[in-house]
């Protein structure tokens, strides 16, 4: 068979999509309509000409239509499967890419959120994993001026928090690197129940004249953890709702838009998928979804997990002719690298 030019590829697909259709055999007349080419009828003709003489097409009777051949077939399917084998690829080479240019959770979180919704032509949410006990993994201070110090905590699933303290006079480099050391050789691996008064007075006595900037370090970290630890969410195409006409009642509309940015109502979503006795991937459809502003569309779900146990929650939200069928299998593939990115950052 002879290697087919694009404007012979995309004639031939036009005819094995219109006839897969509609089940009558295709004319030029119809074909002009159904590519982008701009070519009158007389050159279309033409072409089909030759893809019947090249054995791509065939005219069952005297009518101007053609059907494709076995051989037409065979070209249109494996055009079709390297399309969606590069879709699958370009997919799965920009998730990983995340993994690549983002070290931390957040910026990561929200890229994901944002390719999800892309992907899917849907509402997404994610959210970041929650601890049982989160804890410090690093601290590094740094002074930006004469009265203020940058404290950089670092706490489990790679979180980072800055706290700016306040000094009432600069401190030497070498003493802002010996309160590096020393915090860093209590708090690593802490978590807030463990940094009780023996290890503060303790650690303020190696601080010497500068207890009191530790005291004020310390308070910086007690509030960066604390601001770790509660759940963030992230949320991208609440926009892509209004494409689909059985929700565009405009009082649907506003609130459902309401509903994806109300931080209650996303967090009741991510409590019922973590805390069910389901496992896996969860669909609601329709009155079936946890909270009552979501009942006329589907929204299915799934958890991902770190390996100190921190769950987090993905979210897609449609309508309820949702292609579920896809939106299944981006769920599962996408928890599963999400597992192996989180896994391979913490080792």
């Amino acid at each position: 068979m002879e290697q087919l030019s694009e404007r012979k590829m995309k004639i031939l697909q036009a005819i094995v999509a219109n006839y897969l259709e509609t089940g009558e055999p295709v004319g030029s007349r119809t074909i002009s309509k159904y590519t982008d080419l701009n070519l009158s009828s007389a050159t279309i003709r033409n072409e089909m000409a030759d893809l019947e003489e090249s054995g791509y097409i065939e005219q069952p009777h005297t009518s101007a239509g053609r059907i494709p051949t076995d051989a037409g077939y065979r070209v249109y399917v494996d055009q079709l499967m390297q399309e969606r084998d590069n879709e699958v690829e370009e997919m799965r080479q920009e998730r990983e890419g995340l993994l690549e240019r983002v070290d931390r959770m957040e910026v990561m979180l929200k890229q994901v959120a944002k390719v999800l919704a892309y992907n899917t032509n849907y509402a997404t949410m994610i959210t970041a994993p929650q601890f049982q006990d989160i804890r410090v993994k690093f601290l590094q201070l740094s002074m930006v001026d004469e009265e203020h110090i940058l404290a950089v905590i670092v706490v489990d699933g790679n979180i980072i928090k800055n706290q700016l303290i306040t000094v009432e006079e600069p401190l030497a480099n070498d003493e802002v690197l010996k309160l590096s050391i020393l915090m860093n050789s209590f708090l690593q691996g802490a978590s807030l129940r463990d940094i009780n008064i023996e290890m503060i007075q303790t650690m303020k006595v190696q601080a010497g004249i500068y207890a009191d900037v530790l005291d004020r370090i310390l308070n910086g970290v007690v509030e960066a953890v604390k601001s770790a630890d509660e759940r963030q969410i992230y949320t991208s195409g609440a926009t892509n709702i209004l494409k689909y006409p059985e929700i565009g009642d405009i009082e649907k509309t506003s609130v459902l838009l309401e509903a994806l940015e109300d931080k209650n109502i996303l967090n009741q979503l991510a409590d019922e998928t973590l805390n069910s006795n389901e496992k896996g991937i969860q669909v609601y459809i329709g009155g079936e979804a946890p909270v009552q502003n979501m009942q006329d569309l589907s929204v299915v779900t799934a958890t991902y997990e770190l390996q100190e146990g921190a769950k987090g929650t993905i979210g897609i939200i449609g309508p309820k002719r949702m292609d579920y069928k896809k939106v299944v299998k981006t769920l599962k593939e996408l928890t599963v690298e999400l597992d192996e990115i989180f896994n391979k950052k913490e080792k």
